[in-house]
């Protein structure tokens, strides 16, 4: 006999399924975007550039449809926002030439160590010492990117070069995320991804020109490919599943990054892995699960009135 509960319980459980599949998936398609620029026949941060502005007729599509607003918002938000998108640019000029140097296992770890990153920034708010499990993230965090950068100097001090420019890239996103922070308020999600990344690829474009790199390319394949999966699908995908799970799950679903990435390396590039490797893997990918769970709290601020 069937209860009035039934038919509501099975479309909880048929939303955390779809929004399970969303995460997981979200989280291959950016995995890949990495092999992606490696396929690009244009200059990393020219691959950037493409990255953004070929999604980015469809981010502000999305935000009409969905009726986020974009203008007759204070202007401190959207000076935030743009400010957030210039961070989210270098990241992404960053992230993309040490993706040419480094192991792309290395590549996706570092350039998602934002999570980690983040949680020092609380600290340094609060004022305060690590406590609790906080303290096993951390260290795992240093044991790992130790182990992982070691091994990098071993292979060649070009690969170690990609790596440090794959942390970097995990800042700018931790500033791309603080600047974020405030003024998501004003703005829907799709919205503030079709500002900040036309702040984005203003910045990509002018630093693609500064470096002279092959700026146009002659397959639009990867580029095309990497703008719907890491930028639209990837991204897409998250926002959907984001508010339907924990930190922890989130978090947990992150590791998927890592792994395809190795996958990729293993099977397309040859990149093999040890045992010290994996461990280095392992530890980084379990700091970056931690952080999300142990993320202190900002002590409250005062308000600001918006300009």
């Amino acid at each position: 006999m069937t209860t009035a509960a039934e038919p509501v319980l099975s479309r909880v459980m048929g939303t955390r399924l779809m929004g399970l599949a969303a995460l997981l998936l979200g989280n291959i398609a950016l995995a890949c975007g990495p092999w992606l620029v490696r396929l690009a026949d244009t200059g990393p941060v020219s691959a950037g550039f493409w990255r953004v502005a070929l999604a980015l007729p469809f981010l502000f599509l999305l935000a009409a449809l969905r009726k986020e607003r974009i203008g007759g918002i204070p202007r401190r938000a959207v000076l935030l926002v743009l400010a957030g998108g210039v961070f989210f640019g270098l990241d992404v000029a960053a992230w993309h030439v040490g993706i040419g140097d480094t192991r792309l296992a290395n590549a996706v770890l570092f350039g998602n160590s934002g999570s980690v990153i983040l949680m020092v920034w609380g600290f340094i708010l609060l004022r305060r010492l690590p406590r609790g499990r906080e303290w096993p993230a951390i260290i795992a965090a240093l044991a790992g990117a130790s182990i992982l950068l070691g091994r990098s100097m071993e292979l060649s001090p070009a690969n170690l070069i990609g790596d440090l420019f794959c942390l970097l890239a995990g800042v700018l996103y931790a500033g791309y995320l603080l600047l974020l922070q405030d003024a998501r308020k004003g703005f829907g999600s799709w919205s503030v991804l079709a500002l900040s990344s036309s702040a984005s690829a203003a910045v990509l474009l002018l630093m693609a020109m500064a470096l002279k790199e092959p700026f146009w390319p002659t397959d639009w394949t990867p580029v095309l490919v990497l703008a719907l999966s890491s930028q639209l699908i990837g991204q897409g995908l998250l926002v959907y599943s984001l508010r339907l799970f924990s930190p922890l799950v989130i978090g947990i679903a992150l590791l998927t990054q890592p792994a395809v990435g190795a996958l990729v390396g293993w099977i397309v590039f040859g990149e093999w892995l040890v045992m010290l490797d994996v461990v280095g893997i392992v530890l980084v990918g379990s700091a970056l699960v931690l952080a999300r769970v142990t993320m202190p709290k900002e002590p409250p601020r005062p308000r600001v009135n918006p300009v």
